[in-house]
């Protein structure tokens, strides 16, 4: 899914039928919206590819950056070194990935994609970072700050725990 919407209305639309509605109300719309357009990305991955949305981020990483190891793949794709090892373990089972120890710290693994691994990625839709991530990268700096600001104030208030900010929207 890009950014067109699954449905006829456009976000105009939605701020059209919104605009008697409370802000809190038109905001958790888009809210709606923006979590509906994630999880549909992630539904299509599934289907497609066979994989979840992580799982596919983490294989697409892997092919392009041939030796990677498990801690260099977690900083790329932004969440904890356990998150990243679960999700190698879970590729090699499914042989679309390939772990080796090399050279002559023996105790880190390098990884290389496996033709069954190419194989998924020819099938699954992009982005494979998913959509949100694509989206967020395609705003101005200055969108980025402000959007920033604000949803640390949402955070705020709703006392979340900051460590689950590196847990992958796929696996939520």
């Amino acid at each position: 899914m890009t950014k067109a919407s699954a449905s006829t209305a456009t976000v105009g639309d939605l701020a059209d039928r919104a605009g008697d509605a409370d802000p809190a109300v038109r905001v958790l719309r888009r809210f709606r919206l923006v979590f509906n357009a994630v999880k549909s990305h992630f539904r299509q991955v599934e289907k497609r590819a066979g994989i979840g949305g992580a799982q596919l981020w983490a294989l697409s990483i892997v092919r392009s950056r041939p030796g990677i190891g498990v801690n260099d793949l977690a900083r790329a794709m932004d969440v904890q070194q356990s998150t990243a090892s679960n999700l190698v373990k879970s590729l090699s089972q499914r042989e679309l990935v390939a772990a080796e120890k090399r050279g002559l710290d023996r105790r880190s693994v390098q990884l290389r994609i496996l033709p069954a691994g190419r194989r998924v990625l020819r099938r699954a839709p992009g982005p494979f970072s998913g959509v949100l991530p694509e989206a967020l990268s395609e705003l101005d700096p200055k969108t980025l700050q402000r959007l920033d600001a604000d949803l640390g104030k949402l955070i705020e208030a709703l006392g979340t725990d900051e460590r689950a900010a590196r847990t992958p929207l796929a696996q939520l």
